[in-house]
């Protein structure tokens, strides 16, 4: 395509973007929805004229928005936040997705529906929307209420488990089938990547991002970011992921770094541009005619968003110790689909398994539950009052029992201090655990992806596993030997609480403190073994790889110790470290 057209397409989008965004801001309506009709208006199903030439070419340069956009929700989202979220957000996030996921599930089909939009549409119907919500609360004067931290926080489980749906979506689609046993597997992969590339990359990027900040030079920090950015999306595709996934990553590790406030005002631009063109490109592809044409399943599945958002989320947060008054809050607030649901939609049009009419659906939806927004908070405390007045005096009188015996549940003292450990070791643990099934895939995909590099060095098959399975194991030993000393320490205090005092007391507390850590492991190291069997040696090499493995780990084991007690610790600085402001 001629550059010059490309900027006439260009420049027809900003400008209509800008004029209907104005108007949309005066009538005190979310600028996302202006977006999407000025992509309408321009669109090539709104006559006299098609005023954009070459949608491909905006299409791919709405691909950056998307990117872009997840970036910026990942830099807002907080590692330090997540481990705050208590109960109630995750059975509250758990219970709406489960549902709205089931009954959009089925909704579908009652439409007649193929299977695959079926359960596309349960997936857009169950993320609510994390930019409506906090800018409706925000514009409420909320934001400091006790339901409105609720709902930040089932916002942040919802956005991470979107990120997993994504990628569940992105295997569904291209088997055509949903099978338990693939999507325990695939969450358990994703699960391994996710964890190892948060812990690999808060290690290293926020320090190279600080250290780069140093310099005090905007244009050199920026690109950093950008180049961050972009090689990570370019990896995670690699890996088989959705460059989505990889944009939500990189940007949660980067959120990690001092420099943040300097970094999201010199991304911020850029986001606003790139995201524009995005949402502008989804009205683009909405033709008005189809809204008239499935008016009936719109009006229906908005009704669905929002009674059977209210009712799951009311009955997560409920059910998960909160107060009636407080539970219908979040349900009433949480009410609607947004970005997630657009990008759910762009990813089954993109991989050409749903048909033309899911797209415009999902964004007539999006923009009716999104209308309704502010309206349903402002009304959710006057209608909980107004329940309450109504409701009969016995259930008010077992509802009140109900939330005062689950709070009475929750440990204190010596039990929530004893509890509290078991957890950090339990996580500590997981983590280690990861890692070393990270680094042994990773070997085992580069020795399938570049395996003729592998056979230039080392052209004997059973030579060349024996070493990359032996470094492998080499590379995995501090996290090894970590995650031994912490099975054993969990080990010895259960040893400590579960064996009573008795005759035979020290010698029992011995063989539970010793043989728990060692079955772990036993079972760890089979279950490695079978992950990476694709470089698995043969026995008797295997046999000589692991004494040369255990003389190294006799010999480093100090250095070994040390080296991932460092690691743990710049982990943990950097999670306690204080950001700068800005710049």
């Amino acid at each position: 395509m001629h550059p010059i057209a490309f900027i006439q397409d260009l420049a027809v989008i900003m400008l209509a973007a800008g004029i209907v965004t104005v108007v949309f801001h005066l009538l005190r309506q979310p600028v996302v929805l202006g977006y999407i009709a000025a992509g309408v208006i321009i669109g090539p199903h709104t006559p006299p004229y098609t005023l954009v030439s070459d949608e491909q070419s905006i299409g791919t340069v709405a691909e950056l928005g998307l990117i872009f956009l997840l970036f910026s929700l990942g830099l807002e989202f907080s590692l330090r936040h997540l481990r705050q979220v208590g109960a109630t957000a995750i059975v509250a996030a758990l219970t709406g997705i489960i549902a709205m996921l089931w009954l959009g599930y089925e909704l579908g089909l009652a439409f007649g529906w193929r299977q695959m939009d079926a359960l596309f549409l349960g997936a857009m119907l169950s993320i609510s929307s994390t930019t409506i919500t906090v800018k409706a609360i925000d514009e409420l004067g909320l934001k400091k209420q006790a339901f409105a931290h609720t709902v930040f926080a089932i916002l942040i489980i919802e956005d991470v488990l979107a990120i997993a749906m994504i990628a569940l979506l992105s295997g569904v689609a291209a088997t055509g089938t949903v099978v338990a046993g693939e999507v325990v597997g695939t969450l358990g992969r994703l699960l391994d990547f996710l964890v190892a590339s948060l812990v690999i990359g808060i290690l290293t990027v926020p320090r190279l991002l600080d250290y780069v900040a140093r310099f005090r030079r905007d244009e050199m920090l920026l690109v950093g970011v950008l180049g961050l950015l972009f090689g990570f999306c370019l990896l995670v595709s690699w890996l088989g992921y959705s460059v989505a996934l990889g944009a939500f990553v990189i940007g949660v590790i980067v959120a990690e770094a001092r420099s943040l406030p300097r970094i999201e005002h010199l991304i911020a631009p850029l986001r606003d541009m790139f995201s524009a063109i995005f949402f502008v490109a989804v009205g683009l592809q909405l033709d008005p005619h189809a809204l008239v044409d499935y008016a009936g399943p719109i009006a229906a599945i908005t009704a669905l968003v929002v009674v059977g958002k209210i009712l799951a989320r009311w009955g997560g947060a409920f059910v998960a110790g909160q107060s009636g008054r407080v539970s219908l809050r979040v349900g009433m607030s949480l009410a609607q689909i947004g970005e997630f649901s657009f990008i759910i939609a762009a990813l089954g049009a993109s991989l050409k398994v749903t048909s033309h009419f899911l797209y415009p659906i999902a964004v007539a939806v999006s923009a009716i539950t999104t209308l309704f927004t502010p309206y349903l908070i402002r009304a959710s405390d006057p209608l909980a009052r107004r329940l309450r007045i109504v409701m009969p005096f016995p259930i008010r009188r077992i509802s009140h029992l109900y939330t005062n015996w689950l709070q009475s549940l929750r440990l204190q003292g010596d039990r929530a201090a004893i509890a509290a450990m078991v957890r950090r070791i339990l996580l500590q643990t997981f983590v280690n655990l990861c890692l070393v099934v990270a680094i042994f895939a990773g070997i085992a995909w580069l020795a399938r992806t570049r395996a003729a590099l592998v056979a230039q060095w080392l052209p004997n098959r059973a030579t060349s596993n024996a070493v990359l399975w032996g470094a492998a194991l080499v590379l995995s030993l501090p996290f090894l030997i970590a995650a031994y000393r912490k099975l054993k320490a969990l080990a010895m205090l259960l040893a400590e609480m579960g064996v009573h005092a008795g005759r035979h007391t020290d010698r029992a507390r011995r063989v539970v403190a010793e043989v728990l850590p060692a079955v772990s492991m036993a079972v760890m190291l089979l279950l490695v073994s079978a992950l990476s069997s694709s470089i698995l040696p043969p026995a008797e090499l295997l046999i000589a790889v692991l004494a040369m493995v255990a003389l190294v780990l006799v010999l480093l084991r100090r250095a070994l110790v040390k080296l991932h007690s460092r690691l743990q610790i710049a982990l943990i600085e950097t999670f306690q470290s204080e950001k700068d402001g800005p710049h």
